[in-house]
């Protein structure tokens, strides 16, 4: 799996223990493409959170953009959430309209419905949709995103969680690219997420 966000002056990719022979060779592609981007590899897939941990530690920049490696966002969407991190600061957090539920499986989408009305009506977070996959931060973001300690899923909710009372966050409307295809979620994901989602409820 691979996870990537951009940083100035280039690009930091991270790959997540992914098994392809053929990704070294991607890479060498991009570093012909952009030759400041910076690829951090370690062979043990340890998860999205750990994965963005990563290469947020080892960005200098002033602004931080995440977002996973196939860019499901649209162009626009990147350019409002960096826009809106260097006007108000703190964390921009992508919210996804409702257009978003027509484009993915009926059990993701019964999921992502039913986490956001638990944020809503029992964790009482400002927003609802923690799970987008893009957001974009300054230094106190920063700080703040490199205290998470869930390393799959659910380290954006404790993200937003731990952004509560101590860094402004502003929700930005964000559009996915069309033809943008989902991936199955796992029975073994969804037991450890369980007990992720647990601990963040009572922490």
């Amino acid at each position: 799996m691979l996870e990537g966000l951009t940083a100035a002056p280039g690009l930091i990719v991270v790959n997540d223990g992914s098994p392809n022979n053929a990704t070294e060779v991607n890479f060498e592609k991009l570093r012909a493409l952009i030759p400041t981007a910076n690829v951090i590899s370690y062979t043990q897939n340890r998860g999205k959170g750990y994965a963005l941990r990563q290469g947020v530690a080892a960005s200098d920049a002033d602004i931080h953009l995440v977002t996973d490696t196939d860019f499901p966002y649209t162009l626009e969407s990147m350019r409002k959430i960096v826009e809106t991190t260097l006007l108000q600061g703190g964390i921009a957090a992508g919210n996804r309209d409702t257009r978003y539920y027509e484009k993915v499986p009926y059990f993701r989408r019964q999921l992502s419905r039913s986490l956001r009305w638990m944020l809503r009506h029992v964790l009482r977070q400002p927003i609802d949709d923690s799970q987008c996959g893009l957001k974009g931060f300054d230094h106190s973001g920063k700080d703040l995103f490199l205290e998470t300690t869930i390393d799959r899923f659910l380290f954006d909710l404790e993200f937003l969680m731990l952004a509560k009372n101590r860094v402004k966050v502003t929700p930005v409307q964000v559009e996915l690219r069309e033809g943008v295809v989902f991936s199955k979620v796992g029975w073994k994901v969804l037991a450890a997420e369980g007990k992720n989602f647990i601990r963040l409820l009572f922490k």
